[in-house]
């Protein structure tokens, strides 16, 4: 199945809703960070995260973002836009964990104490930025609780990452339910009630089921109509230009320092891994 996202929206336009299929994105991705078992599920979870959520988006703008704990993954980093481009890093790919109860420890993987940071690019003078406290360090719920708090919208997150026996990602997606001005208490119940009585995500995934199938069932009746399908696909924009710049931004002294003792360096994107080398005279010139 190919990794795509679909919205949709009630007839009476109070209630939204989106699903996606992020199974390859998250194998790709993940495979680049090199991570291990409860790391690939944690990452997995963040990446189909914010892939929802790019999918609020318009045109050019951009989002970020980061989940900080004080658990052993460190920060994890996913960047997306409105084209279902998405890209996602995380600092200790190694958990090194073992299950919790039969599941992937993400939360302890996370850590219980630490910051959900939100950046996006809208096109405005300044980004805008947001930052709340980890909830439960499980991502989905972390995630709710930003966008009903923060953003003042209420919502659901359902994300999930099922791996197969040999530890590859057999499945990956999520689902974002939000009610939206002026509200129906009672028709939110209902869907949520819906959504928590669904199997996980994965599971109806893994049955065969398109996103556009998941939100049927959560709507259950209810008129929807599709405004969006998007594909979802790794992306990294890093380019030469942009490493210069971030080089230069590390000031003449340094620079020169970092000339004088290297023949050439080697910077290596984070997110993408490809490398760009820059001789000594190449160094120098960044400094005029």
């Amino acid at each position: 199945m190919q990794d795509h996202l679909v919205r949709v929206v009630s007839k009476d336009g109070l209630l939204r809703g989106m699903a996606a299929v992020s199974t390859n994105l998250v194998t790709e991705i993940c495979q680049k960070q090199q991570t291990d078992l409860t790391a690939t599920v944690a990452l997995g979870r963040l990446l189909s995260g914010g892939a929802l959520l790019g999918c609020l988006l318009k045109g050019q703008q951009r989002l970020a973002l980061m989940v900080e704990g004080n658990g052993p993954l460190g920060k994890l980093s996913v960047e997306t836009d409105a084209q279902g481009r998405v890209r996602g890093t995380i600092r200790n790919p190694i958990a090194g964990l073992p299950p919790n109860d039969d599941r992937f420890d993400v939360a302890g993987a996370i850590g219980k104490a630490g910051f959900l940071h939100v950046w996006k690019d809208l096109g405005l003078k300044e980004p805008y930025q947001s930052m709340v406290q980890l909830q439960t360090s499980e991502v989905a719920e972390d995630l709710a609780w930003y966008l009903t708090n923060s953003e003042q919208v209420p919502s659901s997150v359902s994300l999930g990452v099922e791996l197969d026996s040999n530890g590859g990602v057999a499945a990956a997606g999520g689902i974002l339910i939000q009610s939206l001005p002026p509200g129906d208490e009672e028709q939110v119940e209902r869907v949520i009630e819906k959504l928590q009585q669904l199997p996980p995500v994965t599971s109806l995934l893994r049955q065969g089921l398109l996103p556009i199938d998941i939100l049927s069932q959560i709507f259950d009746g209810a008129e929807f109509g599709v405004q969006e399908e998007v594909p979802l696909a790794f992306y990294c924009p890093c380019n030469k230009k942009q490493i210069e710049g971030m080089l230069r931004s590390m000031g003449a002294g340094e620079l020169k320092q970092l000339a004088e003792e290297q023949e050439q360096v080697e910077v290596v994107c984070e997110y993408c891994s490809s490398k760009y080398l820059f001789h000594r005279e190449q160094v120098m010139q960044l400094i005029g």
